[in-house]
């Protein structure tokens, strides 16, 4: 029962992440009545936040190992608490409330995070490369299933009477599910811990981590931006109103389905090899979605389908070699994911303050006929940037050691 529980308390957290990256633009746009630009810029505050906060989180889990239990009740509580405050705000609730809520969950979520991926060593059932990658392949179908089940949770809800888009009961049922997974997955974190010596710069720069943590915070734009922008893209500039849900599901359900393969594929030809052939498909993705014509559903569901592939080696093969060369030097694992952590929230942050200004200046408004310019502005945002930030990950892939490997 050991990697299903990881699992699970994954899929709490990626249920968790999915409202608060990709349905917290549109909802508290529409829903309650705040321009992009100050979504953007509080978005970037809590980034600040999490700065200071994700470094000490890790720092915190491996100065106090004994106590995972407590970090893994206090991330799952936060989460239980949060998301019914934020999806029944009222509209023209305060600012200072709204930020107070998603510091609260943006907090949970941090904490759960980089404990379960600082524990792959305390996880995994041995310390080996390959045992930690079928740990990752566990974590990350975990993760994926969660993002289906967000994804398509508001439309159903929506379809079975709900209001305000389904916006108050997903709420709700995300608070239950992190109830449910923490009862569940407490055993789990009653595994002896296995910590590792302190982290230094040197230390991370001699076991090769910091090469990988600069190709993490690069690889994690294109997908930032692309989450920031993705409801805005299917409902305004493809024009296909209610189609969001069953596109998400399907982008991730092809990440989900590819997770197990790339893990194989990974202890087979090497973590660089596999990412060689994967980061492609997200990059023809990227060009394919700018040449799109309103209204061209199955294309869409092709890139979605080929662009969620490519995601799933991202989420199962890089933190697995992240995970490998930290134990191989004998690094504190949790510390260095709240690095890692933080530099993947880093791009969320830029993603947000750097896009949603930008379309609010080319005069794009959610749900509202906008300009030809204002629609250029969207596909180049959502479409264009991306591939290029891509082609830049991928140069940082071609530069790795083969020696990086995870076989």
């Amino acid at each position: 029962m050991l990697y299903p529980r990881v699992s699970l308390y994954a899929l709490m957290l990626a249920a968790a992440g999915i409202p608060l990256y990709i349905h917290l633009p549109r909802f508290a746009a529409v829903n309650l009545g705040i321009g992009l630009g100050v979504i953007g810029t509080i978005l970037l505050v809590i980034r600040l936040v999490d700065l200071v906060q994700d470094p000490l989180i890790g720092w915190a889990i491996d100065r106090w190992p004994g106590g995972q239990t407590l970090f893994a009740a206090s991330a799952a509580l936060g989460l239980s608490i949060g998301f019914p405050l934020l999806f029944t705000l009222p509209v023209g609730a305060e600012i200072s409330v709204l930020v107070s809520i998603l510091i609260l969950l943006f907090s949970a979520y941090s904490l759960g995070t980089i404990l379960l991926y600082g524990r792959s060593a305390t996880l995994a059932k041995q310390v080996n490369p390959k045992e930690l990658m079928t740990l990752a392949a566990f974590r990350e179908g975990g993760q994926l299933t969660g993002v289906i089940i967000a994804a398509a949770a508001p439309a159903l809800f929506v379809t079975l009477g709900a209001g305000a888009q389904g916006y108050p009961a997903f709420g709700l049922f995300l608070g239950i599910l992190a109830l449910v997974t923490l009862v569940v997955t407490l055993p789990m974190w009653r595994r002896t811990p296995i910590t590792g010596q302190g982290l230094s710069f040197d230390g991370l720069g001699q076991a090769g981590a910091l090469r990988l943590l600069t190709l993490a915070l690069v690889n994690s734009l294109p997908v930032a931006i692309t989450s920031t922008l993705f409801l805005f893209f299917v409902e305004d500039r493809l024009q296909l109103a209610g189609k969001a849900g069953p596109l998400l599901i399907l982008f991730f359900l092809s990440a989900g389905l590819s997770v197990p393969i790339w893990a194989r594929l990974s202890n087979r030809i090497g973590p660089k090899q596999t990412l060689i052939i994967a980061m492609p498909l997200a990059i023809l993705g990227f060009i394919g979605a700018a040449l799109l014509a309103p209204g061209n559903l199955t294309g869409f569901a092709i890139i979605c389908f080929a662009s969620g592939a490519a995601l799933g080696a991202d989420m199962v093969v890089l933190p697995a070699m992240f995970s490998v060369v930290l134990t191989r030097a004998g690094l504190n694992a949790s510390a260095a994911f709240g690095i890692w952590s933080f530099a993947g929230k880093l791009g969320l942050a830029l993603a947000a303050f750097i896009t949603l200004p930008l379309l609010e200046r080319s005069g794009f408004t959610p749900g509202q006929t906008n300009s030809a310019e204002a629609l250029n502005t969207l596909t180049l945002a959502y479409a264009m940037l991306p591939c290029i930030l891509k082609l830049g990950a991928f140069g940082l892939v071609l530069t790795l050691p083969t020696e990086v490997s995870a076989k």
